[in-house]
């Protein structure tokens, strides 16, 4: 087995209470404090680096750090007390919404976050903003295959691409990708046609071998060549790529995904949050975040600064070039009855 980093969301190692002061403060020294959270392992490490160590620095405060897989159910349950002991959360951008409109979070005041101003309206929301991006890629083996696939379409074209494939067990990117395989130009992907997905899905459904579970899984069956093609996050192919330069994926016809910071209601330390969250958007600290992982910055003014070059810009989900070849994946459409209705049907498809 090899050792690939766990990247993703969800999927990351559990941590609770790091409670760490970085920036080598202490709290006798600083001026305030917050607690942020996130997902912990290789991302959160980098992100320490990236971000948070010199955010603690230039706001003179001790960040105290929490890691969660899943930050949804303590979110909803320090909301239920009033009194929460988190301030600032790295979660999917579906929690941000659905605790927004529960009212588990602040409703973000962007004239008192003015580093979000470069953050395009389609990265934010009422509560939240863009905080790094990852994507949802077609990965291969250059060795296997006599010719690669660079879209959906040529993955679902098991006649002219042969070879064994891999997709994900879960809804949310396989439907967008069966939907691209069918046709659907990417800005003209939602409201998803929920019914003509499964039909596409139907289509390939005999030719797939595994439906993947975790990213570690679909790593693994790629570097160990028990598939040809497999659907794969881009930070996961990365990892694979270094150690096996059979292994290759495209951006085209990607799923771009991201996470966000959100401020949960009532937080202890509200006004150092949003002065975190707002440090945390700027592009400088942004363009940090490439030097240590193979995450996209969610402010594309990062890409601007100088800091990060033409090639790893080009190795990145969310550059103006990568995005310009993928689709957004919408949150809010995931989270509307209408995508938890497709959740639920995805369970039946699979039995």
């Amino acid at each position: 087995m090899i050792n690939i980093p766990k990247l993703r969301p969800g999927l990351r190692p559990f941590a609770m209470t790091l409670a760490l002061s970085i920036a080598g403060m202490t709290p006798a020294l600083a001026a305030g404090k917050i607690t942020f959270v996130s997902q912990g392992g290789t991302y959160q490490e980098a992100q320490t680096k990236a971000i948070l160590d010199p955010a603690a620095k230039e706001l003179g405060i001790t960040i105290n750090q929490d890691s969660i897989p899943d930050a949804w159910p303590q979110i909803k349950a320090q909301g239920a007390t009033g009194k929460p002991i988190w301030d600032v959360v790295d979660t999917p951008t579906s929690n941000c919404l659905r605790g927004g409109r529960e009212g588990l979070l602040e409703k973000l005041d962007f004239s008192k976050i003015p580093n979000a101003a470069s953050v395009p309206d389609k990265y934010r929301t009422p509560y939240s903003v863009a905080y790094e991006f990852y994507s949802t890629v077609i990965g291969y083996n250059k060795k296997t295959l006599k010719k690669v696939p660079q879209s959906w379409k040529d993955f679902w074209d098991v006649k002219n691409f042969p070879g064994t494939r891999a997709l994900r067990n879960d809804p949310q990117t396989v439907l967008e990708a069966a939907l691209l395989a069918d046709g659907v130009p990417r800005d003209k992907l939602y409201p998803l046609d929920v019914d003509r997905a499964f039909k596409k899905l139907q289509q390939i459904k005999p030719d797939i071998t595994v439906w993947w579970t975790s990213g570690g899984q679909s790593a693994q069956l790629l570097h160990d060549g028990e598939v040809d093609m497999t659907m794969i996050w881009n930070g996961r192919a990365s990892a694979v790529k270094k150690d096996d330069p059979d292994v290759d994926f495209t951006f085209n016809d990607g799923i771009l995904q991201n996470t966000q910071l959100c401020v949960l209601k009532n937080a202890p330390n509200l006004p150092d949050a949003i002065k975190f969250v707002n440090a945390a958007v700027s592009p400088e600290l942004q363009a940090n975040l490439p030097l240590y992982i193979d995450y996209g910055p969610g402010n594309p003014a990062a890409f601007k600064t100088g800091k990060i070059t033409a090639k790893r810009a080009s190795e990145l989900p969310s550059s103006p070039e990568n995005a310009s070849k993928q689709a957004l994946m919408s949150e809010e459409w995931w989270a509307s009855d209408a995508g938890i209705q497709a959740k639920a049907r995805w369970l039946k498809f699979m039995q």
